[in-house]
């Protein structure tokens, strides 16, 4: 075929005559760049607003540019910038329809690689929208072009209820800390986090003053205190060794408890929310698996978005980081660890997942305990359960079918009998092993322990018979 260029990972072919757009997104504005395949300049760097005027500008502009270029595709990308760039993506989504163009979303670690890689010292708009551009040359089978996210807002919920939890967290840990320097008498009843009846006591009797001159009867009409609870509380109340007993300070305690209730609320009220909304077969399919309750599956879906962009379970344990990595370079000798690369949330999905996978799940606990009967720690053990469930959630979604734990036991024992045949030689060598090499102490410590104890023996001039050996 004339002009072929190559083959994207969703089926797209790339043309000699084809245009690329990289597009730096900016708050409320945007830079823009157009090059063809080798690099030449089709349209130098302009900047439009995000703004009706500045979207029809644009329109004008890509129309003279593929007019003047016939039969060209424009292939147009823009980083993920936290929602910014979702106004531009939309309206080049609808251009698609009128104008040759296909448009898509990037991670920009990739273009801000290409530009180390480059050696481009200066970080400038242009010069951000130049590598994007070229990032679409250099990397098309790493592209997925038109494609739309269909959670857009199930993941805005979802963000505000995370946003939510991280303050409650934030909250929660300030408010052990004024606990402990005005009521430390409560703290034994917060070992395992805040419990509600303790906030409810402290919104109605924010200092252990109010609390010493209370009615027990009063107290004990709150929730989860009895009349004995009630009577203890009161008279630790009156012994109370706080520095900090003032006015003042009641007045914080009091406004932060009524502020984590209501958080906590918000939380709850938010997650029946996305629940009720999120009734996909996606999610029936993962909530199969015991230990991933409904709020954990949304999660991973929404991460996932779509189990067809990872051609196999492998790179979708790399997306989420948790691929092992292992290093052995000159003589530093390396271990396996997770590389944890990527968003570290939907690591944390997953982490919860498996410690509750281990306790009440069969399949998961085995593979549990035959981790730390090879030796492994307790959290190594776990981080590998997270990539066996992960693997389970790619082959659920793969298949469109629920969890079945006789196809993983058969998985597993093929695995068995592939890896016994195979024997790979992970260390080719040419030359023998020479001992006047200039190498370190450390190399030759690793020799040493690597080479037989003949070749040894032979080394320090000692000749020892097979038989005696």
């Amino acid at each position: 075929m004339s002009g072929f260029l190559c083959l994207t990972s969703n089926g797209v072919f790339l043309m000699s005559n084809d245009l690329f757009m990289g597009i730096d997104v900016s708050k409320g504005y945007a830079d823009f760049i157009i090059i063809d395949r080798d690099r030449n300049i089709i349209e130098d760097n302009f900047q439009l607003d995000d703004t009706f005027n500045g979207h029809n500008s644009l329109f004008k502009i890509l129309s003279d540019v593929l007019s003047n270029n016939d039969n060209a595709t424009l292939y147009c990308a823009v980083e993920s910038t936290g929602g910014l760039e979702n106004n531009w993506l939309n309206f080049l989504y609808r251009l698609k329809d009128v104008l040759n163009i296909k448009a898509a979303r990037i991670n920009p670690i990739g273009p801000v690689a290409l530009k180390k890689a480059a050696m481009k010292r200066n970080g400038t708009d242009a010069i951000s929208a130049y590598s994007i551009a070229d990032y679409l040359i250099v990397y098309p089978n790493k592209i997925s072009y038109n494609v739309q996210d269909p959670y857009v807002v199930l993941r805005r919920q979802y963000g505000m209820i995370e946003m939510f939890n991280k303050q409650l967290t934030q909250l929660l840990n300030q408010f052990q800390n004024l606990l402990y320097i005005s009521m430390p008498f409560l703290l034994p009843y917060c070992k395992h986090g805040i419990p509600n009846w303790v906030l409810q006591l402290l919104s109605a009797y924010p200092s252990a003053d109010k609390i010493s001159r209370a009615q027990v009867s009063s107290i004990a009409r709150i929730r989860y205190i009895s009349l004995k609870r009630a009577e203890i509380i009161i008279q630790k109340a009156k012994l109370n060794v706080g520095a900090q007993t003032d006015e003042n300070m009641a007045d914080i305690i009091k406004t932060m408890a009524k502020e984590i209730i209501h958080l906590k609320k918000l939380i709850e009220q938010n997650k029946k929310s996305l629940i009720k909304h999120c009734d996909l077969p996606e999610i029936k399919i993962l909530t199969s698996f015991k230990s991933i309750g409904k709020y954990s599956a949304i999660g991973l879906l929404l991460n996932i978005v779509s189990i067809e962009r990872f051609p196999s379970a492998k790179h979708l344990a790399s997306y989420f980081g948790l691929h092992p990595v292992y290093k052995d370079s000159g003589d530093t000798s390396g271990n396996y660890k997770m590389s944890k690369k990527g968003r570290s949330a939907p690591r944390k999905i997953l982490f919860m997942v498996a410690r509750n996978a281990i306790r009440y799940n069969p399949l998961i606990k085995q593979v549990y305990i035959e981790h730390l009967k090879r030796g492994k720690t307790k959290m190594s053990a776990l981080g590998a359960c997270m990539h066996k469930i992960l693997r389970i959630v790619y082959g659920m979604l793969k298949n469109n079918t629920a969890f079945d734990p006789e196809v993983d036991k058969r998985n597993r024992n093929k695995i068995r009998i592939v890896n016994s045949k195979k024997k790979v030689n992970n260390k080719r060598r040419y030359q023998p092993i020479a001992d006047d090499a200039p190498i370190s102490r450390r190399q030759t410590k690793k020799r040493k322990e690597n080479q037989p104890q003949t070749v040894l023996d032979g080394m320090c001039g000692v000749k020892v018979s097979p038989s005696v050996v």
